[in-house]
């Protein structure tokens, strides 16, 4: 049986980094202006360094490219395909038609991925898209576990298909919202979404006959956030989606912290590799411990179990799983169990802290005994986190190479 890669999103060279040691088999990056998260950190040198740095670990970088462009965008974005097959992408993602004949056009060996944003919900539309040269489709989020079994039995036998499992959902029909462009003129389709999906709302009915009569509609006094989705979660559907031979499972997140990315990424590769060691004795419940604790708007299956599902809203807009919060990332071993690491919170003398260790889930708590000035080696009790790039000096017990994360419980 094929083992399923695991995709992992990366909005900068040094949270690909992560993704990678982690254990994400490949990330999906964008370009600095043409895909859908256009505020991620991966400027063009970064994404070079970036290809650069996976390939020499044997890992795999797509990059999306996946906006809905004007006439003003295509001179650009042939400029930026040459850029792309030069630096030696692994893949583009893209969903415009127009985009993907440049794509074809212009580097005509550039494997071909089918964004999300095509709306690929049958077995037709990725035989059609495979027939104009796509290597892969990644699946609408849409679908329910039917249909996505009827589409992997019946595609060609060559097609790659990949679905995302976990990640903030949008509320629109796959990502395809006018509502930034029309609340504060941030096209969503252009990468530039201001999520009004995620805002507080306060609705209001008039009666025609009544002029001025204004009815509150069910809001309490933090208003409503009838927008608002779950977040995706199918780590229990993992020996589902291997006996389908799904090729990719997608986590969402390029604007996601490095803690966020260190610990969805941990979950899955380890559950992904102990189904195919010994899929008898897994249990899915094993790994929901480590996804619970990052910030999520609680878990759904979305569609996929039930294609009339309800329980993708989160109505009260509050975050869940806070017990955690990202501590500190390793900069370098100082020799004597002394780490220089960055900071990412107030990290104080006794504070609780996790270090996560690539490839185990398992608890590597200690508590801080000692803590030191980067700069004067002074012994201090406490630090805040000021400015971008924070550091302190701080003794672990466990051996940590750079950019291992270490989190703290609150």
């Amino acid at each position: 049986m094929k083992k399923m890669e695991l995709l992992a999103p990366a909005g900068s060279l040094a949270k690909a980094k992560v993704a990678f040691m982690y254990g994400a088999d490949a990330v999906y990056a964008g370009t600095a202006k043409l895909s859908l998260r256009s505020r991620a950190e991966m400027d063009s040198d970064d994404l070079e360094d970036t290809i650069k740095y996976a390939h020499s670990i044997g890992k795999k970088v797509y990059v999306a490219m996946n906006i809905y462009a004007y006439d003003k965008d295509y001179e650009e974005i042939k400029e930026e395909i040459k850029r792309l097959d030069r630096i030696n992408a692994d893949a583009i993602i893209a969903s415009d038609p127009g985009v993907i004949a440049c794509i074809k056009e212009t580097a005509p060996n550039m494997e071909i991925h089918i964004s999300t944003q095509a709306n690929i919900t049958s077995v037709e539309a990725a035989k059609f898209w495979h027939s104009y040269g796509a290597k892969r489709v990644i699946l609408a989020r849409e679908l329910s576990r039917d249909k996505i079994e009827y589409i992997m039995k019946n595609k060609p036998a060559d097609l790659e298909v990949e679905m995302f499992i976990h990640g903030a959902i949008c509320y629109a029909y796959s990502g395809r919202c006018y509502l930034s462009q029309y609340l504060s003129d941030r096209g969503a389709n252009c990468g530039d979404c201001s999520q009004p999906c995620r805002w507080q709302y306060k609705l209001t009915a008039e009666e025609v006959n009544k002029p001025g009569s204004i009815i509150n509609i069910d809001y309490d006094e933090k208003g409503t956030y009838i927008f608002s989705s779950k977040d995706l979660c199918l780590l229990k559907q993992i020996p589902v989606l291997a006996a389908m031979e799904m090729d990719s499972l997608k986590i969402e997140g390029r604007l996601k912290t490095d803690y966020y990315l260190a610990t969805v990424v941990s979950a899955y590769r380890k559950a992904i590799d102990d189904y195919y060691k010994d899929p008898e004795t897994w249990n899915w419940e094993d790994y929901l411990p480590e996804l619970e604790k990052v910030k999520t708007r609680g878990l759904s299956e979305f569609y996929f179990t039930n294609s009339n599902n309800q329980d993708i809203h989160d109505f009260d807009g509050f975050s869940e799983n806070l017990k955690y919060e990202y501590g500190a990332k390793v900069l370098e071993n100082l020799g004597d169990n002394l780490y220089h690491v960055e900071i990412r919170n107030k990290l104080s003398v006794g504070d609780l802290l996790d270090v996560m260790v690539p490839g185990d889930i398992t608890p590597h708590e200690f508590n801080i005994e000692e803590l030191y000035d980067s700069k004067t080696r002074e012994r201090i009790d406490t630090v805040n986190p000021g400015v971008k790039g924070q550091s302190v000096i701080i003794k672990v017990p466990y051996n940590m190479d750079q950019n291992y994360v270490i989190r703290r419980k609150k």
